[in-house]
């Protein structure tokens, strides 16, 4: 297994269960990935990402079997209320129909508009449309701008013009499809999910663990076994007896692997670079998938010098509306334990498509630009207790128009190195939760691949 990140570590714990000998190793000096808690002077913050969706039976079934329920811990229920800013103001987005009806974020037209939505002409089957034609079409510009667009921004950290509907959100593709309509859609879709014992990601609940997102990976981590980290993978190779030789280098000198399977649990760039040497198309396609860089500030407040009541999970701020961030999380008020007493602590984020430029800016200018964000939009007036910076330049896989058609191409590598698997949120989904569920459906496929073939002599049995 290369790669320590949620998916590598779940697909290797699943492995494991399986009876199935892994190793796993990882260039980075701790595993869990883009996963990682910090604790300081009282606070506990994320470095990456804050929660949980529990969406898939799969997620609370992981938790039993890594004895990770009892730390489980739901988000407050007064974090669930969203923002969005409007004219400079935070206004909370409508969750219900009563709410949308009475809702100052939309106007009566945008209103009227969403009521037409179920007499909206489906799309070719073979179309591929972004989020905006796609959105724009069935549900009009205004609810693009203050509703899908800051949502994607929120996931995706990505620009919903270049986003291909098809491959970021297939099932709004595909209940158009079915349905013909998104409304009627989404209630045909409760039943199903009802029967799948699924949740929806609109009505799913958040959860993190008393002691962080972290957590969860840390006990992955130690139930594989021992990550060999700092041991980065250089190149693959086929043997003549039909194994994979990995080669490896480390501040201990280089070394090599062999095994019947390698899973490929890193990013699309660094996945194109091992697999360049014998499909070379495989690699292109994985080199040419879009990353967007993202900066995490997060910040420590005491409660009297924050104006606004930081009564929800946070607000998103659509571009329309031309701000320094993305959004921003009240994290002190999502999960109980985040802040001391009398303090509150915000985790805001910048850059991503929208303006890539911002997340890379020096620290000063970008504690500058996120202060003066806060100023305006909670009223965070006082000098912060503590701020810390998180940068990441390649934060999240950017599902883009020909996304599918890139990753049908990086998949049709696999067989030119038979053994070989691609397991990374470059594919199933950007989230945690899709992490979770790609790394079980990929360590199916291993198993059965490994189950029909016999191990030569002396082979190692996993990866």
């Amino acid at each position: 297994m290369i790669g320590a990140g949620i998916s590598g570590l779940t697909a290797a714990f699943v492995l494991r269960e399986r009876g199935l000998r892994v190793e796993v190793i990882d260039g980075a000096d701790r595993a869990g990935g883009v996963i990682g808690t910090q604790f300081e002077a009282g606070y506990l913050y994320e470095r990456g990402p804050n929660s949980i969706l529990d969406t898939s039976p799969l997620i609370n079934q992981l938790l039993e079997r890594l004895g990770l329920s009892e730390e489980r811990i739901e988000m407050n229920a007064a974090a669930s209320k969203r923002y969005v800013v409007k004219h400079g103001k935070l206004v909370a987005l409508p969750m219900s129909p009563p709410a949308f009806v009475a809702t100052r974020l939309f106007s009566l037209q945008a209103k009227l508009r969403l009521m037409r939505e179920p007499f909206v002409g489906r799309a070719s089957a073979d179309a591929e449309e972004s989020v905006t034609q796609f959105v724009t079409r069935r549900l009009g510009r205004e609810l693009l701008d203050y509703a899908i667009e800051p949502f994607v921004a929120g996931i995706y950290a990505g620009n919903p013009d270049e986003l291909s509907v098809n491959a970021a959100f297939p099932r709004l593709h595909a209940l158009e499809q079915r349905h013909g309509s998104l409304i009627r859609g989404q209630i045909a879709g409760a039943r199903e999910r009802k029967a799948r014992k699924e949740q929806s990601k609109n009505t799913a609940k958040s959860f993190s663990f008393r002691r962080g997102m972290q957590s969860l990976t840390d006990a992955l981590a130690q139930a594989v076994g021992p990550v060999q980290l700092e041991r980065r993978a250089a190149a693959l190779y086929r043997c003549d007896d039909g194994r994979i030789r990995v080669d490896t280098q480390s501040r201990e000198g280089d070394s090599r692997i062999r095994a019947r399977a390698v899973v490929l649990a890193v990013p699309a760039d660094a996945a194109a670079a091992l697999v360049s040497t014998f499909s070379p198309d495989a690699a292109a396609a994985l080199d040419s998938i879009p990353y967007a860089p993202v900066a995490s500030v997060v910040r420590a407040y005491r409660r009297s010098d924050v104006a606004h009541a930081l009564d929800g999970f946070g607000f998103l701020a659509p571009r329309v509306e031309k701000r320094r961030v993305l959004g921003c999380l009240f994290s002190s008020s999502m999960f109980a334990g985040r802040a001391p007493a009398e303090n509150v602590l915000v985790t805001t984020f910048v850059g991503g498509r929208r303006d890539p430029a911002l997340a890379l800016q020096p620290d000063d200018d970008l504690e500058r630009s996120v202060s003066e964000e806060l100023v305006q939009l909670i009223g965070a007036a006082g000098t912060p207790q503590m701020s810390t910076i998180t940068r990441w330049r390649r934060a999240i896989p950017q599902y883009t128009l020909g996304h599918i058609e890139r990753v049908d191409r990086a998949t049709q590598g696999e067989p030119a190195m038979p053994g070989l698997f691609l397991c990374a949120s470059y594919r199933g989904g950007v989230s945690v939760g899709d992490c979770i569920r790609s790394a079980h459906e990929a360590a199916a496929t291993i198993a059965t691949h490994l189950s029909t073939r016999r191990a030569p002599s002396g082979s190692a049995g996993g990866m």
